[in-house]
């Protein structure tokens, strides 16, 4: 029987067609719908035509029709939030209209959806059928990986009309013209963040870039733009909005009501001594149970942050945004407002402070025998620095020190000389990073660079941290909750081949298809201790290992040698903590504050966005650390001083300071007395005629040439007595850059 002939559309059928099938909004599919044959099509062709002119269609690409005021069914999007249920929300990138654009949602269980807030992705819409609901729902074709349009720079006017910036990026070399009317207020020497403009035509700056001044951040020559140059270059933010500010404002007061009291409990804080935020609190006991004769029994007590950040709150928003608190040595930059960060949630000396407690008992091998988890309210009996502490246990207790000597003190480093049992036991990865502290003055000039030096109590710390980290992620593990867990996986095939063929150059055989756990790179290390080989060897190990992230699935921890791993001991600044407290609170049923319906669902998209803002806080961190060090060089032009090559590329070697830890270049043009060439699988360059070698961990004496502070940027010359004495006219021509031959025609 013929199918009967479905009547010919009017424009609502049509529009309505066209909504509830955006990928299929064209003229063939309208056709194809409504089964419109023969003359019918040039009926539809002249319906379609008058919607357009009616201003009820529109066709902005090839064939594609969607309806007016309606978004067209693939376009580029760019996430701007997370709406109360936990689905990211998006706006257009081309949106034009006064009005505002129509809502687009990306469902937070479409696992699909790994993007975080500022990400751009082409995706294509279907209409939102949830009822009451409007606008659309989004799904990804692609990521747009995109470069920033914003650069930080310093302002330089040449005339009364014409000015430039030149970038803060030392990789970033291009110069940006600012006409008059884009200057915003700047003046020469100003700090200046800038937004690129389309180049509209040719002008006599061809080679600059136009751009428009977005903000001035004062007089570069200040010390405060060093960090702030670090905090703008990766996007880290410097304001609360208000009601992140009012909501922490509005915090009440910590009361006992149905919490366990630990205020008789003499917990302690241990920290540098310039520390403004506390998170965790230790106390220990040897264990009084007579079948754990031998063993201890800790306690960490952790700020309870969970009970004023609420899922889904202005101040939960906020955090999920920044993921972590940035520290540089004149700042630091919160995940938290201070009213938290350093008020109600900071575990201060004789204030009553929430929080969530680990006990953990240990046997007299340092194996962990049982733990359990106690929401509480604890008062800390003395907040120490780290050199206090050390100082009270070796005999020069200070006046605030000596009556917690044999009470508090002196358990604790019992307690640890337990642990570091357990500790040797599972030999976790030990690499000597040495680590440089910038002092300054109050103005925030730098007066010196000092090495940090590690000592017991910083030892005995971290390990009652990585106790409590293990605890939690068990327990989550045993009841089933999901658990942000902070991962390390094992080096990967390529770097493991790298380090045994590099090792192999140096007389060192690695078996192949071995196992490789964490003890295999000590031994490795102890092999090379004392050896000419020893900083090289060291080098290419740390460069060996994966970077740690965060994942809800479990993965292990290869550098502490565990196999699940969460943390649990800083929530005041880092946002998993957060969430690793709200899970054991929803599994130990400890208050009705726990995860929630969106942290679960969105934990693979919350890792992946957390993971890259501490990613952005450690290269803002760095980039402010070279440029301390550049400012505090810039007077010492042609001393010579000594270091180390910490890398080696075709264009030169990079050089690492002894003293300050100042990393520079030395280009390869300036090595003058031979021609160099670069062997990559050995990381050297090697003299053609001398012989010469320069390798990855030699020392070397270096002369500084240049220091910007701008930048951070150390360009040094190489000081050589071997390769001095070679010196001469042609091979130093050799090897600089040979002149291009010009075109005689």
């Amino acid at each position: 029987m013929a199918r009967p002939k479905a009547p010919f559309p009017n424009e609502k059928q049509i529009l309505e067609f066209i909504r509830e099938n955006p990928s299929r909004a064209s003229k063939r599919e309208i056709t194809r719908a409504f089964q419109i044959k023969g003359e019918e099509k040039i009926k539809l062709k002249k319906l379609l035509r008058k919607m357009t002119l009616d201003g009820n269609l529109e066709k902005p690409h090839k064939s594609r029709l969607h309806v007016s005021g309606d978004l067209p069914p693939v376009l580029v999007i760019e996430i701007n939030g997370i709406d109360s249920y936990g689905d990211l929300t998006a706006c257009p990138v081309d949106w034009e209209n006064k009005e505002e654009p129509p809502k687009i949602l990306m469902f937070a269980h479409d696992k699909r959806n790994k993007l975080s807030l500022g990400e751009r992705a082409l995706v294509r819409l279907s209409a939102n059928k949830d009822k009451g609901e409007t606008g659309y729902v989004a799904k990804i074709i692609r990521k747009i990986e995109q470069k920033s349009s914003q650069v930080m720079g310093i302002f330089k006017s040449d005339d009364e009309n014409i000015a430039f910036v030149n970038p803060t990026d030392k990789k970033d070399r291009n110069k940006y013209l600012i006409a008059k009317s884009d200057w915003n207020g700047a003046k020469d020497g100003t700090l200046v963040l800038i937004q690129l403009k389309p180049a509209k035509q040719r002008s006599r700056h061809a080679k600059a870039k136009p751009a428009k001044v977005l903000k001035c951040f004062g007089s570069v020559s200040d010390a405060k733009s060093i960090s702030l140059i670090a905090i703008i270059s990766q996007g880290i933010a410097i304001e609360f909005p208000a009601e992140v500010i009012t909501e922490a404002e509005k915090s009440e007061k910590p009361t006992l009501a149905s919490r366990e009291d630990l205020r008789n409990i003499p917990l302690i804080t241990v920290d540098p001594s310039d520390a403004r935020d506390h998170d965790d609190a230790i106390w220990a006991e040897m264990d009084p149970d007579p079948k754990n004769e031998g063993g201890c029994h800790i306690i960490v007590a952790i700020a309870d942050v969970a009970n004023y950040v609420l899922p889904g709150s202005a101040l939960d928003k906020e955090a999920i945004k920044r993921g972590n608190s940035t520290y540089f040595p004149d700042r630091v930059v919160p995940m938290l407002p201070e009213s938290l960060s350093n008020g109600l949630c900071s575990l201060h000396e004789g204030e009553d402070r929430y929080t969530l407690a680990a006990h953990i008992w240990f046997d007299k091998r340092g194996k962990k025998t049982r733990h359990k988890f106690v929401r509480g309210l604890m008062n800390s009996h003395a907040s120490l620095s780290y050199e206090e502490f050390q100082n009270a246990h070796e005999g020069s207790a200070s006046k605030r020190a000596e009556p917690l000597l044999d009470s508090v003190i002196n358990p604790l480093y019992q307690a640890f000389d337990i642990l570091l049992k357990g500790r040797a036991h599972r030999e976790p990865l030990e690499l000597f990073v040495p680590e440089k502290k910038i002092n300054l003055d109050e103005r925030g000039n730098v007066t010196s660079i000092t090495n940090r030096v590690s000592i017991p109590a910083h030892k005995l710390v971290e390990e009652f941290m990585i106790q409590a980290n293990v605890a939690a992620a068990e327990e989550l593990e045993t009841k089933n909750t999901p658990c942000m867990y902070r991962i390390h996986e094992q080096p990967s095939f390529d770097k493991l081949e790298n380090l045994r063929q590099f090792m192999q150059s140096l007389d060192y055989n690695i078996a192949k298809g071995q196992v490789i756990k964490p003890k295999f790179f000590n031994n490795l290390m102890s092999k090379v201790a004392g050896t000419p080989h020893e900083n090289v060897v060291s080098t290419i190990v740390l460069r060996t290992q994966m970077q740690a992230k965060y994942s809800p699935d479990n993965h292990g921890h290869f550098g502490l040698s565990l196999t699940r791993y969460g943390h649990f001991t800083s929530p005041i600044r880092r946002y998993a903590d957060v969430l690793v407290h709200r899970a054991l609170i929803k599994a130990l049923k400890l208050g009705s504050d726990g995860l929630s319906k969106y942290d679960i669902e969105n934990l693979f998209e919350t890792a992946e966005h957390i993971s890259t803002t501490e990613r952005n806080s450690m290269i803002a961190e760095r980039s402010s650390t070279e440029r301390y060090l550049a400012h505090y060089m810039s007077n010492k032009i042609d001393e010579e001083f000594e270091g180390k090559i910490n890398g080696v590329i075709r264009a030169g070697l990079f050089v690492s300071l002894v003293e300050t830890g100042g990393e520079g270049f030395i280009p390869i043009s300036s090595i003058v007395g031979d021609y160099f060439h670069h062997d990559k699988d050995h990381q050297l360059l090697q003299g053609e005629h001398s012989g010469l070698i320069y390798q990855l961990g030699d020392s070397i004496t270096v002369k500084l040439k240049e220091a910007n502070p701008i930048s951070g940027g150390l360009i040094f010359q190489l000081i050589d007595d071997k390769l001095n004495k070679r010196e001469s006219p042609r091979k130093h021509l050799k090897n600089s850059r040979r002149p291009r031959k010009r075109n005689r025609k």
